[in-house]
């Protein structure tokens, strides 16, 4: 009985004919894999820093606005103006003078300028010393001297009731026209001395 060639078992192979193993494909970026693995802290400290300055420039451009400054004060509303008592009538003046002494004080704020100063009776005009303009500044205080003129008795009145002046203020908020009422003894004062400069009768 003749013996054939031995059929090969199951799971064996000739030795010339070893199976083939494929080989994994290699990546398609393969080499920028391989660079990547060379430099990988460098890449990392540089996505880093990308993303920190990405952040930051965020951060930065949605940061709220800082609120803007509050406005100065008006120059009203920081000004204060009282009366102080009669003075001599400046050498020069006209005949029908008499001047008075006012303290101003600016409390707070940028510096305040008085730029005029009236009163409301039609027969009486006003200087000042120190002439107007003059500029105070916060916190500070000054004196000055009003004199008034009486131009015409008959615009004058006899009794000064509630008698103000109206002085004109400035400063880098707003310019405005404030009276100022300087109480009872400035009325009474100004009342005696009208009648004083009219004492020939109201003309």
């Amino acid at each position: 009985m003749g013996i054939g060639p031995v059929e090969p078992g199951e799971g064996t192979w000739d030795a010339f004919e070893a199976p083939v193993v494929p080989r994994p494909a290699r990546l398609a970026h393969g080499r920028l894999a391989e660079l990547y693995g060379r430099h990988r802290r460098a890449v990392l400290g540089g996505v880093t820093a990308f993303v920190l300055l990405v952040g930051g420039g965020y951060l930065y451009a949605t940061r709220p606005e800082p609120p803007e400054p509050p406005p100065p004060p008006y120059p009203s509303q920081v000004t204060d103006m009282h009366y102080l008592s009669s003075e001599v009538t400046p050498a020069g003046a006209p005949d029908r003078s008499f001047s008075f002494g006012v303290e101003l004080t600016v409390l707070a704020g940028p510096p305040v300028t008085v730029t005029r100063i009236s009163q409301p009776y039609q027969g009486l005009s006003v200087k000042s010393t120190p002439a107007a303009p003059f500029r105070t500044e916060a916190g500070t205080s000054r004196k000055v001297v009003v004199t008034m003129h009486v131009t015409q008795c008959r615009k004058v009145p006899w009794n000064a009731g509630l008698p103000f002046l109206d002085v004109t203020l400035r400063n880098t908020r707003a310019i405005e026209v404030h009276s100022f009422i300087l109480g009872e003894r400035y009325a009474q004062q100004l009342s005696e001395a009208l009648q004083v400069a009219c004492s020939n009768g109201f003309r």
